[in-house]
């Protein structure tokens, strides 16, 4: 993994020169309720990621996790509620309105183009950078080729931090699984986000993947000082990395903070051992 990578977000700043962790605008979360068809997914739902924090959500199945991320990242709509991204109010604008301001998010299902090299899948994250149209891009403008060399020394910076400088001419369908879900990590820190948002970015993995993917995320928060929002069921991983953590069941919030004290919380330890005895009589 290369340290020489640093986010810019913009294309006329140069590669070193990095926001200071307070200039991040922290993710604000204020009474967000989500109701499909008199169904209650979430219900007064609040908390706030701190700048330069990873800040996990977590909770048993069904939980209201995924529905959390949709509304945070435009799928899916508030019924109510606030969403604050710095000065921004995000519940009103779609999901390419919120990945300009430069959140960025990973799924739990790979959703990379599995018949693109990896340099071509990661080019795909530069595209909210882009700025030479169509017309000036497909008669090779100058502009636009100065702007495409500029993309591609920056997808190779995080190409080399990510560990995937080998592998940026392969197929992304011909790689393991644990490279796939880092090309996605990669693809996402392509778009030069303030704010990761990472869908269970170890789910699938080995032991030596799901180590390699935590130093990682570490290294992203670390030496880029990027905000990081991470669903996961690991819950090791969870305790080892997390800054503070929020707890979801059945769409409330039923804890929240520090996770040395949200693991001991008896109304969390309640949520988890009643969602195995569920699942271990599902099984009988």
């Amino acid at each position: 993994m290369s340290d020489t990578y640093q986010p810019d977000g913009t294309e006329d700043v140069p590669a070193a020169a990095v926001p200071p962790a307070e200039a991040i605008p922290a993710l604000e979360v204020r009474d967000v309720t989500v109701r499909f068809a008199g169904l209650t997914a979430l219900d007064s739902v609040s908390f706030t990621v701190a700048p330069g924090s990873v800040h996990a959500v977590i909770g048993p199945n069904g939980a209201g996790k995924s529905t959390c991320f949709n509304v945070l990242s435009g799928v899916y709509r508030a019924t109510s509620g606030s969403v604050r991204f710095g000065t921004a109010e995000l519940t009103a604008l779609p999901p390419h309105r919120i990945a300009a301001l430069g959140m960025a998010r990973t799924f739990q299902n790979i959703a990379l183009s599995p018949h693109l090299s990896v340099r071509d899948n990661l080019m795909l994250g530069r595209h909210r950078l882009t700025r030479a149209g169509f017309l000036s891009a497909g008669l090779r403008l100058p502009s636009a080729r100065r702007e495409a060399a500029r993309h591609g020394e920056r997808v190779a910076e995080i190409a080399a931090f990510v560990g995937l400088t080998g592998h940026l001419a392969t197929p992304v369908g011909l790689l393991p699984y644990g490279v796939q879900k880092r090309i996605e990590l990669a693809r996402a820190l392509c778009m030069e986000p303030r704010l990761l948002m990472l869908d269970e970015p170890v789910a699938g993995m080995n032991g030596g993947e799901r180590r390699e993917m935590a130093e990682l995320i570490v290294a992203v928060r670390e030496s880029l000082g990027i905000s990081i929002l991470l669903v996961e069921h690991d819950m090791g991983m969870v305790m080892r990395l997390a800054d503070a953590v929020t707890v979801l069941d059945f769409g409330k919030r039923i804890a929240d903070g520090p996770p040395e004290l949200v693991q001991n919380d008896p109304e969390v330890i309640r949520a988890y051992l009643g969602a195995t005895s569920e699942t271990e009589e599902a099984s009988t």
